[in-house]
């Protein structure tokens, strides 16, 4: 029996394995920060015996509260996924599964690998509709790449999507997946109808760094990238550095950063409330855009997520607080779920990929409806 993680995105401590019915790991920290929660393995060698993975500590993770009605992913191929049997004993996670083949991958939550993150890039370009870019490097020299669609002109509003400054929340890019692969369709005709309106911004993953080292939420620096808006360094967040100097040249009507939590099992957004430029109008646009989103795709909800901020109690370090309050525009984090969406749960897949696609698809629609009063 052999567990492995010299992989893209691979992340895991063995601890001891003493049989098929005590294997101890412990989740490993991100490569340059104390953040512990994302993991990717591979096993090998247990086809047909029930295998007891414990992972030890688990109280010392970044959200404990996240496991809590947690249930882990595997595959045998790396593109289907499904949820298996995980608890909660004392301070240790368990996994009880017997897998049905010698080669079997567990993860926290679905991946999506820098090669798929590349093809995704290609996939864009080869439509035709879309520029790629080259914003500058990252930490560890891999590209920073912006996708524009759009005719580019003066008049067209201005849509930024961001997503995945936490590498681990990889429900993030596939969720800009599934926007791009609808927003690049010439026969949609919500798509043709945004773009005649609006240019697109799109960097499909804002961290690459941290994607291929296995880290949950920093950077190959240690940067909480989430953290770097107000002050990014090109020594330590080059990432948020090069997207906003991007954002000042171009401008913002409307941003949407794209995430995934822990705890929270359900699909919702944080708005910009507690900025200082917030205003009745972009209230009302907030408004407007959350009961678009509720139309286009029943995934959403607004009656759970984080508590509002106080008026002027915004953190400006983060992303949809300091786009909104410097462009005085429509800015809003979006929140998916590592563990299933309790509105419409799925007992064999939880929150997935494709289930965060079909959101991406759905977010379209949702700003089609309000795109003629962003500006």
């Amino acid at each position: 029996m052999k567990i492995s993680s010299n992989f893209d995105a691979g992340s895991i401590e063995v601890v001891a394995i003493n049989g098929f019915e005590d294997i101890q790991l412990r989740i490993r920290k991100d490569n340059a920060s104390d953040f512990a929660q994302w993991f990717y393995f591979r096993l090998q060698g247990a086809a047909y015996e029930t295998c007891r993975i414990r992972f030890l500590d688990i109280q010392n993770t970044a959200y404990p509260k996240g496991w809590e009605g947690y249930q882990a992913v595997a595959s045998y191929d790396r593109v289907n996924w499904f949820r298996v049997p995980t608890y909660l004993d004392g301070d240790e996670l368990v996994i009880e599964h017997a897998p049905l083949a010698g080669s079997i991958y567990y993860a926290y939550f679905e991946p999506y690998s820098h090669e798929q993150h590349l093809n995704l890039i290609g996939m864009a370009q080869s439509s035709g509709l879309c520029q790629v870019s080259d914003l500058g490097s990252t930490v560890q020299q891999r590209d920073i790449n912006l996708l524009t669609i759009g005719h580019e002109v003066e008049s067209d509003l201005k849509i930024w999507v961001t997503a995945r400054q936490h590498p681990g929340e990889t429900m993030a890019e596939w969720f800009v997946e599934g926007f791009l692969t609808r927003l690049l369709d010439s026969q949609d005709p919500t798509s043709r109808a945004l773009l005649d309106r609006a240019t697109f911004y799109v960097v499909p993953t804002m961290n690459p760094d941290g994607s291929v080292l296995g880290n949950l939420r920093t950077n190959a620096a240690g940067a909480n990238l989430n953290r770097e808006w107000l002050n990014p360094s090109l020594e330590t967040s080059p990432e948020v550095f090069h997207v906003r100097n991007k954002m000042l040249e171009t401008g913002v009507d409307l941003f949407l950063d794209i995430h995934g939590d822990e705890a929270i099992p359900y699909v919702f957004v944080a708005g910009t409330e507690g900025v200082p430029s917030y205003s009745p109008r972009i209230a009302e646009l907030e408004e407007q855009f959350k009961q678009q989103l509720k139309v286009a795709s029943p995934d959403f909800q607004d009656e759970h997520g984080y508590t509002r901020d106080e008026p002027g109690a915004a953190n400006l370090s983060m992303a949809t607080a300091w786009v909104g309050n410097q462009f005085q525009c429509l800015a809003y984090t979006l929140e998916m779920p590592f563990k299933d969406n309790d509105n419409l749960p799925d007992d064999d897949t939880g929150w997935n990929g494709q289930r965060s696609l079909r959101l991406g698809e759905a977010m379209l629609s949702a700003i089609y409806g309000v795109l003629k009063t962003l500006r």
